[in-house]
This record gives C-alpha cells, sequence and structure tokens, in this order.
C-alpha cells in the first residue's frame, strides 16, 4: 500500500492510465470535497485516512472577460487619440506590439469599437474642445469657399487636424495674420513668405 501510495504520482501522469482510472484513483483517495464560490473559489478536500486540505483558487474569467482588451491598452488609446485618427492610433498600438483582447492586430474599427465600448471622447470631440473650426466655419470666418480653404491648407497657409478616416478635419483658428486672397500671387511664394507651417504630427494636406 506504502509503495503504491508512493507510485501514484507516476500512475496519475502515465499516459496509459485512461479517464476511468483517474476517477477510480480519486475515488480509492478522497472521502469527499466542499466547494464555496464567492470572492474566490474555495475547496475543502478530507481523504479517506481523515487528513484534510483547503485549497483557494480564483474564478476563472468568463469568455467575454477573455476577449476584453486590456485596461492599459484602453487608456494608452485614450491618450493616443489626443492627437491621432483612429486608424493612427491602430498603428500606433500595433507598433508598441500590442493586441485586442481577441488577440488580433488593431484596425481603425477596432479602436472605434473600444472608444465607444469604454465612453471615450472621440477625436472630433477633442478637436472641437480644444477650439479648433469647422470647414464651413473657417470657410465663413475667412470669407472663401471650402474648396479655397482646403487648398490653403495643402500650401501651409492653414492648419488642419485630421478627425477621422476620410482626411476631414478641423481647423485652427487664425488671427490678424489669416490668409487673405491675393491676386497674381503665387501661394507656394505666400508659403515661404510667412505662411503658417503645422507644428503637429497630425497635420494633414488636403487635395483641391
Amino acid at each position: 500500500m506504502l509503495a503504491l501510495a508512493q507510485d501514484l504520482p507516476r500512475l496519475w501522469a502515465d499516459p496509459r492510465t485512461s479517464d476511468q482510472d483517474h476517477k477510480r484513483m480519486v475515488r480509492l483517495l478522497v472521502e469527499d470535497v466542499t466547494l464555496i464560490k464567492d470572492q474566490q473559489i474555495r475547496l475543502h478536500v478530507r481523504f479517506k485516512a481523515g487528513a484534510t486540505r483547503s485549497l483557494a483558487l480564483p474564478i476563472p474569467l468568463t469568455a467575454w472577460q477573455l476577449r476584453t482588451t486590456s485596461p492599459d491598452v484602453v487608456s494608452e488609446a485614450d491618450r493616443l487619440l489626443d492627437t491621432h485618427t483612429e486608424a493612427q492610433v491602430a498603428d500606433e498600438l500595433n507598433r508598441r506590439g500590442h493586441r485586442s483582447g481577441t488577440d488580433l492586430a488593431f484596425t481603425a474599427d477596432i479602436v472605434s469599437n473600444i472608444r465607444r465600448a469604454y465612453h471615450l471622447k472621440s477625436r472630433f470631440d477633442r478637436l472641437r474642445g480644444a477650439g479648433l473650426l469647422t470647414l464651413a466655419e473657417i470657410a465663413q470666418q475667412l470669407a472663401v469657399s471650402t474648396r479655397t480653404v482646403r487648398i490653403w491648407c495643402r500650401h501651409s497657409l492653414l492648419v488642419g487636424r485630421p478627425y477621422n478616416l476620410k482626411n476631414e478635419c478641423l481647423y485652427e483658428p487664425v488671427g490678424a495674420n489669416a490668409p487673405t486672397k491675393q491676386q497674381g500671387t503665387k501661394l507656394s511664394d505666400r508659403r515661404q513668405a510667412g505662411a503658417i507651417m503645422p507644428h503637429a504630427a497630425d497635420e494633414v494636406h488636403h487635395e483641391a
């Protein structure tokens, strides 16, 4: 009997030992098991000879918890949205070696889903909160067409910051040195003479 008890680990791990044999071995050794589940799983095992043993185990994660994005990644995405579009956030998270809750590389759609699921402020709302103007608003302020705004942005006379995959922008307000239409002057010359130059990583140039 002593030899059998000492040999039990080998017998249990032997690939020739069937599941049915495992159950028989447990029945020979264990009198009963009490399981209590609250903040964790607690097991109280009473053996045939009267010895007892207690174990505390963490509650296994549910399927949805296993698919949940890491809180650290959510926080990082939140910070990146201050200066990046969702597509740029996805690229940056991938560059840093992060994976989604389903172990996928990040895409703009996945970042968008995370933003909505965790109620993160959108890139558009962040830029609006910082005082940036819509295309229509800055066109009205400068008394030009929206097409002209895009052309001026492309030539760095205005600063536009993209907020979606379509490269649609919100624009930094202009002050006393706001550009105006100047007949006979090339845009490239105006840019070299003192245009508003980009100063952030998310600067974009629109096609006219």
